[in-house]
């Protein structure tokens, strides 16, 4: 019981902090000086994979809260097995947007430009509390099969990504403002070495935190 109410917690403050980021992302505000770099407002927000994936964890975790709340209230006996294979996904999803931040993003644009205002939410808090979250306290009949289901986000987001870059092209050229992230490096012909090679990363982030689930879940 005590695992489940540190589940509870910890997805209580993921819900929150998603809902606090995308209204300050939406509105434009901003509780720290910065020029903070791939930062949109409004409907444009969207067009990036940090948010899509923030949201996505975030809904996830309001639903298993949910539940939790259920169970601890005797309401439910158990939480259904494919709730928390949802969470994998969020939270999959979330771990590559930590760690593109962290090795591809920062180098590129600073530490404090990556880790500012909705930023600092987004590409560090959320995920970190998400990945101990579902590692931690969140052990349930988990198997390596699940892995695949963990490339779902970025396969729906690389053919966004794509099209908006075909459709788009400058005379056959690449432009930064729909290759944002810079993973062509203004080579089109790139676009089929990083998405395969993206949907591999997630499979392993996938296969890796499935592993960890088993082995360090709080008994």
């Amino acid at each position: 019981m005590k695992k489940l109410k540190m589940s509870l917690i910890l997805n209580i403050l993921i819900t929150t902090l998603v809902s606090l980021g995308s209204i300050f992302m939406f509105t434009g505000f901003r509780f720290m000086p910065s020029n903070a770099s791939l930062d949109s407002s409004k409907i444009e927000m969207f067009k990036y994979f940090t948010v899509d994936s923030n949201i996505l964890v975030g809904i996830i975790s309001l639903i298993l809260l949910i539940y939790e709340i259920k169970v601890l209230n005797k309401k439910i006996s158990s939480i259904p097995n494919f709730i928390y294979v949802l969470k994998l996904i969020g939270t999959s999803a979330v771990t590559l947007t930590f760690l593109v931040t962290a090795t591809f993003l920062v180098p590129q644009y600073g530490v404090y430009n990556l880790y500012s205002n909705t930023n600092l939410f987004f590409h560090l808090i959320v995920p970190l509390l998400a990945i101990l979250s579902y590692i931690l306290f969140e052990k349930h009949d988990n198997k390596n099969k699940y892995a695949f289901l963990g490339i779902i986000p970025m396969f729906f987001y690389s053919i966004y990504y794509t099209l908006m870059i075909l459709i788009n092209l400058d005379n056959g050229g690449l432009t930064y403002k729909y290759d944002f992230y810079g993973f062509l490096q203004g080579n089109i012909n790139n676009i089929f070495i990083v998405i395969p090679a993206i949907y591999l990363i997630m499979y392993f982030i996938s296969l890796v935190i499935i592993v960890l689930n088993r082995k360090m879940s709080v008994k």
